[in-house]
């Protein structure tokens, strides 16, 4: 396994995260396996040397951080050895006051976060997309309060305009508060939009990327179909990958990768994750994996350097997308 700083921190994590939203319960998502189904991927990762994981609070509502805090513990992990990230933002019940980026929120879910963890403190606490009705002022003062409390190491963000991530950063550095040193951005083969403004401030500000969907939510692996759906339960249960891509020149572009990948007897998926992590300032693509090949694909493709004219074949494609997944 290869590792790297996060961004200007001394943390170093591995050049794959494994994303824990795969693992919590159907009640939430069709395609989600449960703590037992999740055991020998958590397993895998760990025997390959991946030390990063990301989950949310939202994730299966609070299913997902249980079984993340389960499996390290059954596998006998020291805390310190590995790198555990969740979010806060998305609504986690009816309660009016259970959603959002307040001060309150934030402070109450990172209680509830680390119970269900049973963690003392998390690595990185990531704020789960921009809250439009939470001054940021308010936001980044509960962040930094939660950092010198000692529950989370270092604070990270989501999804957001580049203005947005520059104003809030401003903000903690007047205030001399944290200041987020990561941001999972939305980010691979057919959504390049963050390469113009987030990923040049990002290389700016010596921010590390941790981006989220490097396979499109599996539309890169090849098994979805023009038109709508595919052929895998969460293909024909995702709604929002929908959203997302299908554009003609997406399905070119899987193409591509399919025929890049044949050459070198290598999957399109793993054309994919080379792809993304050959780009210098990423840090640690977010992977998800339903099936043991995914994963074991995934850790095959940090040996597969791509050629300038492969990179080169592979981008030539890509035509301009509206801003998605904030």
């Amino acid at each position: 396994m290869q590792y790297v700083n996060l961004g200007k921190t001394g943390m170093k994590v591995s050049r794959l995260c494994l994303g824990m939203m795969t693992y919590g319960s159907k009640k939430w998502r069709e395609w989600v396996l449960d703590e037992e189904q999740a055991k020998p991927f958590i397993e895998r990762a760990l025997e390959a040397g991946i030390n990063f994981f990301d989950t949310a609070d939202v994730y299966s509502i609070g299913e997902s951080e249980r079984i993340t805090g389960n499996l390290l513990k059954h596998f006998g992990v020291k805390r310190e050895h590995v790198i555990v990230a969740t979010k806060v933002n998305n609504r986690m019940s009816k309660d009016v006051n259970d959603s959002g980026l307040s001060r309150k929120h934030i402070l109450d879910s990172i209680d509830q976060s680390l119970k269900r963890l049973q963690m003392d403190y998390v690595d990185l606490y990531q704020i789960h997309r921009w809250d439009d009705e939470t001054p940021i002022e308010e936001t980044m003062e509960a962040l930094n309060d939660v950092v010198r409390a000692g529950k989370a190491r270092y604070i990270g963000a989501s999804s957001m305009s580049a203005w947005q991530f520059a104003k809030a950063q401003h903000i903690a550095e007047r205030h001399g508060w944290a200041r987020f040193v990561s941001m999972q951005n939305h980010y691979n083969l057919v959504y390049r939009e963050e390469e113009r403004e987030m990923i040049p401030l990002c290389l700016d500000q010596g921010v590390g990327l941790i981006p989220w969907s490097p396979l499109a939510r599996g539309f890169l692996a090849g098994n979805r179909q023009r038109g709508g759906g595919g052929t895998t339960t969460r293909s024909q249960s995702d709604p929002f990958a929908n959203e997302l891509y299908f554009r003609e020149e997406d399905f070119q572009m899987v193409e591509r990768a399919q025929a890049i990948g044949k050459t070198r007897g290598a999957s399109a998926p793993q054309v994919a994750l080379a792809w993304i992590l050959s780009k210098p300032y990423i840090a640690a693509p977010i992977i998800g994996a339903s099936k043991m090949d995914h994963l074991n694909q995934a850790i095959a493709a940090l040996e597969i350097a791509l050629t300038d004219d492969e990179v080169k074949s592979l981008e030539e494609l890509y035509q301009p997308h509206p801003i998605l997944g904030h």
